[in-house]
């Protein structure tokens, strides 16, 4: 369990380098090709690490998919109504934004990722090192741009500072309740979670994380996408 609560929390502590790095003129251009390699390398992430590991549940695998990237689409589309649409833009938007709905979004992208990694980590006693750095990686951009948005919403540093902490604490508790939910619950099939989350991922990557990394970073995100995936794909292989 004090591994789980470890683990989550270190990846998402990229959260808070990336809030430093807002603070510091990083570029778009420099934030959207680190977005597109963060982005391959979550993609490398699902179909290595989770889409094989939830294929032997055989036809839950496919319902699951679909499943958690339906749910994933409702819940942010009701997040976007309360004010969380521009969560992942890189340049802040003032308009209607909402502080509350870009912490809430933030939050629902980082569940499914945390529960794999706890999930992960009880059913083969350690943790993936290639789900890890992609998450790591995918985080800080959405660190960057979450500060941007959440200090045009009105909220000062030192807010914006305590909830970026209060969310790698969340991520952390995230991840031993993925842990849990495997010891506490036997019968759980950690396979049909992971499809799960994998779907709700990918639905988050194509809806925002890719528009935006193509929108800054210019054609040279093709290319650091297919870097963040060999990446990915390399630690999986190694792993």
């Amino acid at each position: 369990m004090i591994g789980a609560l470890l683990w989550g929390g270190l990846a998402a502590s990229s959260l808070l380098i990336g809030y430093v790095l807002a603070g510091r003129g990083l570029s778009t251009r420099t934030i959207g090709l680190i977005m597109g390699f963060g982005a391959g390398a979550l993609i490398s992430a699902i179909a290595y690490e989770l889409v094989p590991e939830s294929a032997i549940a055989g036809w839950g695998m496919p319902v699951a998919f679909v499943l958690g990237a339906a749910v994933f689409f409702s819940v942010d589309w009701l997040v976007d109504r309360m004010g969380g649409e521009h969560r992942k833009k890189i340049v802040g938007k003032k308009e209607g934004g909402s502080g509350a709905a870009i912490f809430i979004g933030t939050l629902l992208d980082a569940i499914p990722e945390s529960l794999v990694l706890g999930i992960g980590l009880a059913l083969g006693g350690s943790v993936s090192v290639a789900f890890l750095a992609a998450v790591f990686v995918s985080n800080l951009p959405e660190g960057v741009a979450g500060t941007v948005n959440l200090a045009a919403a009105g909220h000062s540093r030192r807010n914006v500072l305590w909830m970026w902490i209060a969310m790698v604490l969340v991520s952390a508790a995230g991840a031993v309740l993925g842990y849990d939910l495997v010891q506490w619950v036997p019968a759980t099939d950690g396979g049909i979670v992971q499809a799960f989350a994998a779907g709700a991922m990918l639905t988050m990557l194509a809806d925002a994380m890719m528009p935006e990394a193509f929108e800054h970073g210019g054609r040279l995100v093709g290319l650091f996408t297919v870097l963040g995936f060999a990446a990915a794909a390399g630690l999986s292989i190694l792993g």
